[in-house]
């Protein structure tokens, strides 16, 4: 007699957020220098702080080919909710959990170095990203064709102007995660993460 199991489906969902609170302490009075942190500590005065919640018990679930936007005024914690969920900042409760491949784009081109051309800038980012030297080459071509910089690939990134730049770390990053996941991802911008359906 054989037991036939239905397959595990796997999850649609490609960001979980679960009561995530994250808080720092903001000193209130401001003490740049080893000397003013050890003479205070001398006179008996300790420094006092305020327990500032930046964010505090968010829950949210984005589904895989869904895009979130998270909007607010400046300082009203965005890229701070960001980076938890990009694991550069640890919670101070809850969880996140990110079913996929995720790349935050908290700074364009993070990792490129102006003395190096266009074509290892951009071989350096796959790099970051995990990828093999096999994949980023067969890349190549598509990133720099998109970006509308064919012929400035062997040019140095310090003799770009702001928009090469932006265009060249914009396409590189889009196409470096989409492509290695092997989707169909041709609306190309701005974006915070895209995660491609069924993967």
């Amino acid at each position: 007699m054989f037991d036939l199991q239905t397959p595990k489906q796997p999850s649609q969902d490609a960001i979980i957020v679960q009561n995530v609170s994250k808080h720092f302490r903001i000193p209130h009075e401001k003490k740049t220098k080893l000397f003013e942190h050890i003479t205070g500590a001398l006179k008996g005065t300790t420094s006092t702080y305020e327990e500032f919640w930046a964010v505090k018990d968010v829950s949210f679930t984005v589904k895989k080919g869904e895009t979130l936007g998270i909007i607010g005024e400046n300082g009203s914690v965005k890229s701070t909710l960001l980076k938890i969920i990009a694991g550069v900042l640890t919670p101070d409760s809850g969880s996140v959990k990110v079913n996929g491949k995720i790349a935050p784009f908290l700074e364009l081109g993070v990792g490129f170095n102006p003395e190096l051309t266009a074509e290892d800038n951009v071989r350096l980012y796959g790099a970051i990203m995990g990828m093999s030297k096999r994949q980023m080459e067969d890349k190549f071509e598509e990133i720099f064709e998109f970006a509308e910089l064919p012929r400035f690939r062997n040019m140095k990134l310090k003799n770009f102007s702001s928009g090469m730049y932006a265009r060249l770390s914009n396409e590189a990053a889009v196409i470096l995660l989409t492509r290695s996941a092997g989707d169909k991802f041709e609306n190309r911008g701005m974006c915070i993460w895209y995660m491609p359906p069924g993967q």
